[in-house]
């Protein structure tokens, strides 16, 4: 149901029924047959960075370790192909975090290569000035990182309360709520 919702809001609208020819289909890159469409191409063109990370991330929320305290199900291997020569079972916020940024058309590392532990992560954010201190408030869709722990800010209140998606937290894709300042920092995919 609620892949449905995003993707309705992503879909190109429909012409009208007017009795009139409709427009020609949208060409490959190369200019033979029609465009392809995706779900992931249509979420990556649709609104800002910040807006499609959030997307992304709350289309995976439930997804769950198989068995529970694994680090490993068919999803989870999913998120571990974001990373060059797809790692290894072990914890997997980061992967998590990796593939919701390509996913959105955003991906992390230098060559888009994303990362496999929190601390890659932070030091490439620090490197690359995409880092803010947790003094700085943070947008929907930055990373919110702790220590050995990350995941994606969904919304903060006027108050500072910052809610957010996290995978491997509680063995899952799962939304938290955490009070303003807690974090180490925060990343701007």
């Amino acid at each position: 149901m609620r892949i449905a919702e995003i993707q309705s809001l992503v879909a190109p609208p429909r012409p009208a029924a007017t009795g009139g020819t409709a427009a020609p289909a949208a060409l490959s890159p190369a200019g033979q047959g029609p465009a392809p469409t995706t779900f992931a191409g249509a979420l990556a063109s649709a609104g800002p960075p910040g807006q499609r990370v959030v997307a992304a991330a709350a289309g995976e929320v439930g997804q769950a370790e198989q068995p529970p305290g694994s680090n490993d199900s068919p999803r989870i291997a999913e998120y571990r192909s974001a990373m060059p020569g797809n790692p290894g079972v072990g914890p997997w916020c980061a992967y998590f975090v990796s593939w919701v940024a390509r996913q959105a058309g955003t991906p992390l590392g230098d060559r888009g290569e994303g990362f496999a532990s929190v601390d890659a992560v932070a030091a490439w954010a620090q490197r690359s000035g995409r880092w803010s201190p947790s003094s700085v408030p943070p947008q929907p869709g930055d990373l919110i990182v702790w220590d050995e722990h990350i995941g994606i800010v969904e919304s903060v209140d006027p108050d500072g309360t910052v809610h957010t998606i996290e995978g491997n937290s509680g063995d899952a894709v799962t939304r938290r709520t955490h009070a303003a300042g807690s974090p180490l920092g925060y990343v701007r995919p």
